[in-house]
């Protein structure tokens, strides 16, 4: 998927966005972040694959994190004001909600913005996420509402995927086994039901695949894009680009979109089906947190359509579902952050600007989510969810292996590997989990 000409198809070439090697250096604070240029929005009418390949290799992966602050003896000098973070997680757990709310806006007078190094900048937005959780304030400020929110997204969302492979590494290896699993010849009839289609931009790689097959034509290949109400301006945008994308390769291709809400009520009955198709569906954990449905019911009703493959992309590795402890899930995201960030910084010189908006414009929703997720998360851990119900994890294929150990060196920031973990392909950045992708069979 190339941003470069979906941005300049949208009217924002500015030349706004550096490479790596130029970013300027950050100043210490943010006080207001600086717009993207915007204009009035064209389609996009080129989305291009990512194909570089060098050899692979497998690295073992183990469960530490970079920081371990659950052992409160790693605090190093200077970073003590994680305990009290911490300290006002706990709070959270013994329902001391005011005595919470003193512990952070004591915090806030150290932690005055994301400046600093990955930690204190973390930890500046796990404490705004905290506190916003306290003062019930989540729900309002995650919301996109305008064509100038999305625009700026989108903007700094091309630059994350130039600068960190957990973008490309979900988008290649769910395609991959997409591939595998429902293009293989045997019905000219696909259909994806995809709960977390983002911008869309993976169905551009997709279709790519498809057009360089000598069977395309013969393929018709519908998605169902479960989304939000206020969802409404991206549905627009990702409509257009694929239906567009689609016709200039001649490809047979629809998309529609089931609100949550409809979704709900009606379950799998919201959808249309085809005899003969094969069936494809797409997760992430955002449909246990997004859905306020019984999950068992909802993984029967998911069996009862009978789909040729279930793809799970794990963007939430950090949590541990089946926990009653606030603290312990606010801290594991607090640590998952902290190397995200750093991560980030390792891909520039010094701290650059766009990092900077990467954080603001797009992690930062992220954490307050986490923050949210965390208050809540009592299920047990998805995976037992999946054996519970009767589905079954399969490997994905060494040529899945092989395109994400490809897709690193685009990126070419020492620090990141793939690993195998039991079914899952694991995008690390050093010993800790990034993002984890698995298939499943019913």
């Amino acid at each position: 998927m190339d941003w470069d000409s979906i941005m300049k198809d949208l009217g924002l070439d500015d030349e706004s966005v550096p490479s790596i090697k130029t970013i300027p250096p950050q100043e210490n604070h943010i006080q207001n972040l600086p717009e993207f240029t915007s204009c009035e929005l064209t389609h996009p009418t080129e989305f291009n694959n990512l194909y570089d390949f060098y050899p692979s290799h497998n690295i073992d992966i183990s469960n530490t994190t970079t920081y371990g602050f659950n052992n409160m003896g790693n605090f190093n000098s200077g970073f003590d004001f994680i305990e009290e973070l911490v300290r006002a997680a706990d709070c959270f757990d013994t329902q001391e909600f005011q005595l919470a709310q003193v512990i952070l806006a004591r915090l806030g007078q150290r932690l005055r913005s994301p400046s600093g190094k990955p930690l204190q900048r973390a930890a500046f937005y796990f404490k705004e996420a905290l506190l916003s959780l306290l003062t019930g304030g989540l729900t309002r400020t995650t919301r996109l509402s305008s064509w100038n929110d999305i625009v700026q997204t989108i903007k700094a969302y091309k630059a994350f995927s130039g600068i960190n492979p957990i973008p490309m590494f979900s988008h290649f290896t769910t395609n991959q086994a997409l591939m595998e699993a429902v293009l293989d010849g045997s019905s000219p009839l696909i259909h994806i039901i995809d709960f977390d289609i983002g911008f869309g931009g993976q169905y551009a790689s997709l279709m790519r695949e498809m057009f360089e097959r000598h069977d395309h034509s013969r393929k018709f290949i519908r998605v169902t894009a479960v989304v939000p109400e206020e969802y409404a301006i991206e549905t627009r945008l990702i409509k257009d680009n694929l239906v567009q994308f689609a016709s200039e390769l001649k490809l047979r291709f629809q998309i529609e979109f089931v609100l949550l809400r409809t979704f709900e009520m009606l379950s799998f009955k919201a959808f249309k089906f085809i005899d003969g198709e094969k069936t494809a569906i797409l997760l992430s954990p955002l449909i246990f947190r997004s859905l306020g449905l019984n999950v068992t019911a909802f993984l029967n009703d998911l069996r009862r359509v009978n789909p040729t493959i279930v793809v799970f992309v794990d963007n939430e590795v950090w949590m541990e579902s089946g926990t009653t402890s606030f603290r312990k899930n606010f801290v594991n995201g607090l640590e998952f952050y902290a190397m995200m960030f750093e991560s980030l910084d390792a891909a520039v010189v010094g701290n650059g600007e766009w990092v900077r908006k990467i954080e603001t414009l797009l992690l930062r929703p992220r954490i307050l989510a986490a923050v949210e997720t965390a208050a809540r998360s009592t299920a047990p851990p998805w995976r037992e969810r999946f054996r519970g119900a009767g589905m079954r994890a399969v490997h994905l294929s060494q040529l899945a292996e092989f395109q994400a150990e490809c897709l690193l060196g685009k990126v070419q920031v020492r620090g990141f590997h793939v690993a195998k973990r039991q079914a899952e392909l694991v995008l690390c950045w050093y010993e800790s989990a990034l993002v984890a992708t698995s298939a499943w069979r019913c």
